[in-house]
């Protein structure tokens, strides 16, 4: 059989915005592959630093020949989400792998999820662990995993096919660590304006239950003060401070990304499953009742402890009895306003 029939094209979709600190180290990551791309899209988020002529001076030398590169250059910042989205759609690979501009590949990133897809057809995304590390590359002592608080129902779920449930409460993968066929895209696009790229892929992929999980750290996930996106560690004090804080935008939020993504499996009963459709609408059902619990605490009371009663909180709250702790506890108005 010929090798190049059976060998997927492979394709990088790296988003850039005033990444000067980091943006080299990440691209000899990427050229350094066991496995390497034959294609890198950079998307640059209308950057005012040295980001897009050390893009240049990198793949101008250690680019290989076989290399495609395409260089987009926004005249205005699009903000993450719609700069992936741009990139992902000018990708002409098979597979397609998500980007920061700030993190390290481990050499055999690529080999290993590209491998993943090979030996299941079935997928549509795959996400894996990441290490931790600071500004310099030091490694911070934990996993991606760890700072999420991963449950091993959540992993279980991930590795056997049986994601859909947790990704109604919460989402578990991170953009940086991402691949997907292309074909999810032509599903996916165009991304919701309340939901970050990286979750809306996974959520689709995950309605077909066409998602797995490696829980191996394969990139060194940089976590620094000009993060676009990044992960911080949920300490008590944190979590405390989140029970607490006052009632106001959030839940409207989470309601309005609720009732999207139940109209967009809605509107695919061909390839999604009733049931899963019928969750995606208990969930916005959920969220919008939360959203409409009274501003006067005593009277949340009742309706938050039918609604834990029936494990709403469980199924759908992506903190679930801290949740119910949340919506007991918070006040209706931010501190000092009359």
């Amino acid at each position: 059989m010929d090798v190049q029939e059976t060998t997927p094209r492979i394709s990088v979709a790296l988003c850039t915005h005033n990444g000067s600190a980091y943006i080299e180290e990440q691209l000899t990551s990427i050229l350094s592959q066991t496995v390497p791309p034959d294609e890198i899209v950079i998307s640059d988020d209308a950057s005012t630093d040295a980001t897009l002529q050390i893009i240049r001076r990198v793949l101008g030398t250690a680019g290989p020949e076989f290399l495609d590169v395409q260089v987009i250059e926004n005249e205005r910042p699009l903000g993450v989400s719609a700069n992936f989205e741009q990139a992902v759609l000018r990708c002409t690979g098979d597979l397609i792998f998500l980007s920061d501009q700030d993190d390290v590949w481990h050499r055999d990133k690529l080999q290993k999820i590209a491998e993943l897809f090979q030996a299941r057809p079935d997928l549509l995304l795959v996400h894996s662990d990441a290490r931790l590390v600071g500004p310099a590359g030091e490694p911070l002592g934990s996993t991606l995993s760890q700072t999420l608080e991963m449950t091993e129902a959540e992993r279980h779920g991930l590795l056997t096919g049986d994601a859909y449930r947790h990704y109604l409460r919460r989402n578990l993968a991170t953009g940086a660590t991402i691949g997907l066929r292309r074909s999810l895209v032509a599903r996916a696009v165009p991304f919701p304006d309340d939901w970050v790229h990286d979750e809306w892929l996974a959520m689709i992929a995950t309605s077909t239950d066409a998602l797995s999980y490696i829980p191996e750290g394969l990139i060194d996930y940089r976590q620094h003060s000009s993060n676009q996106i990044g992960v911080r560690r949920p300490t008590l004090k944190n979590k405390v401070r989140r029970v607490l804080e006052p009632r106001g935008g959030r839940n409207a939020y989470l309601a309005r990304r609720a009732a999207v993504l139940a109209d967009r499996l809605a509107s695919e009963t061909a390839t999604v499953s009733a049931d899963k459709v019928e969750s995606a609408r208990a969930k916005a059902r959920f969220e919008l009742f939360r959203q409409r619990l009274p501003g006067i605490r005593l009277l949340r009371f009742a309706p938050v402890v039918r609604a834990w009663s029936q494990q709403q909180y469980s199924l759908f709250a992506s903190q679930g009895n801290r949740d119910v702790l949340r919506d007991l506890l918070q006040s209706s108005r931010p501190p000092g306003e009359k």
